[in-house]
């Protein structure tokens, strides 16, 4: 559809009605023509006005999408907070009925802990008094191991050197 040989248009007006047409295409060198050159100079001048408006929608398109950026950033903190709040009141919640159940099961929390701490310092002085007394016996025992050498050679011992030293002896 864009030749023109039967049609009383020409191949540069079909081109011009072409949504696609070129404007550096359409200038005809072989018939200096005013007309002809005053519709390829509009037909330039309109494709730059629409090279400006995708310029234009392209930055409008990169600050939507810098903007929704910005946006899943601060919904991301807000539930960031809300999520925060929601640990603090569990917890809370969690720490009373902690504190609930050791008061029913053992009174306050003051005469829990110091008769705690006076079962466990009881304890240290038993261990005390138990290491004091057998101190002595327990280094003595170490000194005695220490110092006993035993001059007696084992018998698997000398069966072995007799073996690697290629001595046989009857048993």
């Amino acid at each position: 559809p864009l030749l023109a040989s039967t049609h009383d248009t020409t191949r540069e007006e079909q081109l011009n009605k072409s949504p696609l047409s070129c404007s550096f295409s359409l200038i005809d060198r072989s018939k200096p023509n005013k007309t002809k050159n005053k519709k390829s100079i509009v037909t330039m001048a309109e494709s730059s006005t629409g090279i400006q408006e995708l310029m234009a929608a392209e930055t409008r398109a990169s600050q939507i999408v810098a903007e929704a950026r910005i946006g899943r950033g601060d919904r991301m903190k807000q539930a960031k907070v809300e999520a925060q709040v929601l640990i603090d009141g569990y917890r809370a919640e969690k720490q009373g009925e902690f504190n609930n159940m050791v008061l029913s099961k053992g009174g306050t929390e003051g005469n829990a802990s110091a008769k705690l701490q006076a079962e466990t310092g009881k304890e240290i002085k038993d261990m005390e008094s138990s290491f004091q007394k057998n101190a002595s016996q327990a280094v003595d025992l170490l000194l005695s191991k220490c110092c006993e050498v035993s001059l007696e050679v084992p018998t698997a011992r000398v069966r072995a050197t007799q073996k690697a030293a290629g001595i046989t002896v009857a048993a």
